[in-house]
């Protein structure tokens, strides 16, 4: 089984993150800044960063389901 390296991990997660702040504009129509702003103050976005939760090989479906909830429920700082 071949492993990924820091760098791939890394584009991995820079790459998730774009689609993510693609999906809150799309999705709630909130503009790049607002929904970067979003983003990088979530939950979610920590659980991305967190090597060890795996959430940088999830979906953005999968990913974007944790985000959607905090967005509807207000948890984001």
């Amino acid at each position: 089984m071949t492993r990924l390296n820091e760098q791939q991990i890394q584009t991995m997660k820079e790459e998730l993150a774009v689609e993510l702040a693609d999906w809150l504009m799309e999705t709630y129509g909130y503009s790049p800044r607002e929904a970067l702003d979003i983003l990088y103050t979530s939950e979610t976005f920590d659980r991305l960063q967190d090597t060890n939760t795996n959430f940088y090989f999830q979906s953005v479906g999968y990913v974007a389901s944790f985000l959607k909830n905090e967005v509807e429920n207000a948890v984001f700082c």
